[in-house]
């Protein structure tokens, strides 16, 4: 498990295609502290640390990983976000991130406000019922609290974030445009409750977009 506190940005410096998936390997300032086995998130995705030295860590991505994230799309100097799963004496300064991507967002407007920026995003019709204001979404493995919701004109849901000053230099969001993609990763415990609500009430409705 995780928390969306991004440790910090490390930067691929190899990758390789393989029949039955791809290897990333990435450069990181951890590399000697870690083990074989271990969990790490990469933008979000959990991964599984196959090989290490002192200043580098590989992980595979299996076809199902490719096909439900970007990860297949990075190369060479890209950089991402990375946090080793949490301690269990660790505190828990974001929320419950499993590093299980529910999907990709498309960022649709970066503002700078003050020292601060809003970022918009064009996120899944699917996920859109588990959004609401002021909750938590994990956004390329970063912990965030959803500032407001709403349509944009393409009448796609849209959600938007404030990044404050160390989130944006600490993290990717500093490098990216209008146009690029995120992983999303929904709170998992709104996604426990409806579960358990339609066990309980087959015939409920399911909730509508952007409810609260």
């Amino acid at each position: 498990m995780f928390t969306g506190i991004v440790e910090e940005t490390g930067t691929v410096v190899e990758t390789t295609t393989h029949d039955d998936g791809r290897r990333l390997t990435i450069e990181s300032s951890f590399g000697t502290e870690l083990s074989e086995g271990q969990s790490v998130a990469v933008n979000g995705v959990c991964l599984t640390v196959e090989q290490y030295d002192d200043s580098t860590f590989a992980v595979f991505l299996a076809a199902e990983t490719i096909d439900r994230t970007y990860l297949g799309a990075v190369t060479s100097g890209d950089a991402v976000n990375l946090e080793r799963a949490m301690a269990t004496n660790d505190r828990f300064d974001g929320h419950i991130v499993q590093g299980h991507v529910d999907g990709t967002a498309t960022i649709t407007a970066i503002e700078s406000v003050g020292e601060d920026w809003t970022f918009e995003f064009a996120i899944p019709d699917s996920l859109a019922k588990y959004v609401v204001e002021k909750g938590s979404i994990a956004l390329d493995g970063i912990s965030l609290t959803v500032a407001s919701h709403s349509f944009g004109t393409d009448e796609r849901p849209r959600l938007t974030v404030a990044i404050i000053p160390v989130t944006y230099e600490a993290t990717t969001l500093g490098e990216k445009s209008v146009g690029d993609a995120v992983h999303v990763e929904v709170d998992v415990l709104a996604k426990y409750t409806e579960r358990l609500l339609a066990a309980n009430e087959p015939n409920k409705t399911a909730p509508a977009p952007f409810s609260q």
